[in-house]
């Protein structure tokens, strides 16, 4: 009979301990410049110990941030002469008014009657941010208790306004109303957006030429003339807020040699409150204690800040000793890189480098980027002596083929794998390919064909 004793055993194990400290360095080490710098001043209201003095003043800090987002205004199809009095496009030039504000402000000088101008305000006070109305007149008259034909004669009224399309309750409704504003308008046009929308949305111009009884040249035509349109035209006046960033970092080229420069003007100075001493001499055993807890915190605030700066400063020139070409010629010299490869080099855990490089950015002589960016994957070469080029690079690569591509005759998602196996000596297949081109929001080839 087998013997089976009881007993206790001791067993050591390693075991590594979130700390709050420990946890408190990772987090400032994520931190960009602007977050850190808000991330110290919520620590000065919780600890009466520190103390802050800043590098450069707000409003400077704020001067020197950089716009991520690049003013970009889509010219709309628009045949009104320039100097009527209400053009859509001083609305877009005046952020500050709203959709609904723009339209009160075109009712108010409507010479119309009181009634119908009590109707007309109340739809344009139920346009959505895209300025579409949310149901059918029907259900409009029914809420004001009035005749559906003097509610539909208000919102003929609604959508003779600017922007054109306002007052839609459907994108057909909206394009259609769009298109019948045109000084030149188009019936074929309006046909196919009346009865062939889902099908010109799928590209299927050969179905709407038959059914139309037109050319494929015609409905390209169209189809250019659709594209014009704004399928969204209260959007203008809602603009997302800006994004700003400050670069945490600078590299720039001295004496031939590229330069780290790490931009710590940024973030205020971290130091003891002059009054601590004083406050330690009160004979309070329970407020010294609380005191040098917070003494500590603090401490461990000013050592995770040296850290932070310490490692970026390591893997920021680790970067760029891996990019030179880039630095010097642009985007498309952008070698493959790992985080990896810079972990061994600064000799650092992978996690530490991707905390480091997550929400920092780095002014260069190409412009302003993440330092995510660097790291790109490698695309395998092929026959020849090249050792493979970045993922970034073989998208401008595909990009280029795409721009000198027949618009008749557009490249498949094969034909350009073989066409960056023999131009460019990079064998990629072609559902890499098609995965490159989506991340581009450039369109399968059936979706890019023209007929003209």
């Amino acid at each position: 009979m087998m013997n089976m004793d009881l007993g206790l055993y001791q067993q050591q194990t390693m075991k590594l301990v979130m700390t709050n400290e420990l946890r408190q360095a990772i987090t400032i080490l994520q931190y960009s410049a602007l977050d850190l710098n808000h991330y110290l001043h919520e620590q000065q209201l919780e600890n009466p110990l520190i103390e802050l003095k800043e590098k450069r003043a707000g409003e400077e800090l704020v001067r020197d941030s950089i716009n991520l987002q690049t003013p970009h205004f889509d010219s709309r199809r628009n045949n009104h002469d320039s100097d009527d009095e209400y053009s859509a496009i001083d609305h877009v030039s005046s952020r500050e008014e709203g959709l609904q504000d723009a339209l009160l402000r075109q009712i108010r000088f409507l010479e119309i009657p009181e009634k119908q101008r009590r109707i007309v305000i109340y739809l344009a006070l139920n346009t959505d941010e895209n300025g579409y109305l949310p149901y059918d007149i029907e259900t409009f008259a029914e809420e004001l208790d009035e005749s559906v034909e003097d509610t539909r004669g208000a919102l003929a009224v609604l959508q003779g306004l600017e922007p054109a399309g306002i007052g839609a309750v459907s994108l057909k409704d909206c394009l259609l109303l769009q298109l019948r504003q045109l000084e030149n308008r188009d019936p074929l046009a309006e046909r196919v957006v009346e009865n062939d929308l889902d099908l010109l949305g799928s590209k299927q111009y050969k179905k709407i030429a038959k059914k139309e009884g037109v050319t494929l040249q015609d409905v390209q035509s169209v189809a250019d003339l659709i594209k014009t349109l704004n399928p969204k035209p209260g959007a203008a006046f809602y603009d997302e807020p800006a994004e700003y960033v400050t670069p945490d970092v600078t590299v720039k080229k001295i004496e031939g040699q590229y330069q780290v420069i790490l931009n710590d003007q940024y973030i205020p100075k971290v130091f003891v409150n002059p009054n601590y001493e004083k406050m330690l001499q009160e004979q309070d055993a329970e407020l010294n204690h609380y005191l040098k807890q917070k003494k500590e915190q603090l401490q461990w605030i000013i050592k995770s800040i040296a850290q932070r700066q310490e490692t970026l400063r390591k893997v920021t020139e680790a970067v760029v000793s891996h990019q030179e070409h880039f630095l010097e010629d642009g985007p498309g010299h952008l070698k493959p890189l790992t985080l990896k490869q810079i972990a061994e080099q600064v000799g650092v855990h992978e996690s530490t480098v991707s905390r480091a490089t997550t929400r920092k950015y780095i002014q260069t002589p190409q412009g302003v980027y993440e330092l995510k960016y660097f790291f790109t994957s490698m695309v395998g070469a092929g026959s020849g002596n090249g050792d493979g080029a970045s993922s970034e690079k073989v998208k401008i690569y595909l990009k280029r083929l795409v721009d000198q591509e027949s618009k008749n005759k557009p490249l498949s998602d094969q034909k350009l794998a073989d066409l960056l196996k023999s131009d460019y000596d990079i064998r990629i297949s072609r559902r890499t390919v098609a995965k490159y081109r989506d991340e581009m929001h450039i369109p399968s080839s059936s979706r890019r064909k023209r007929y003209a």
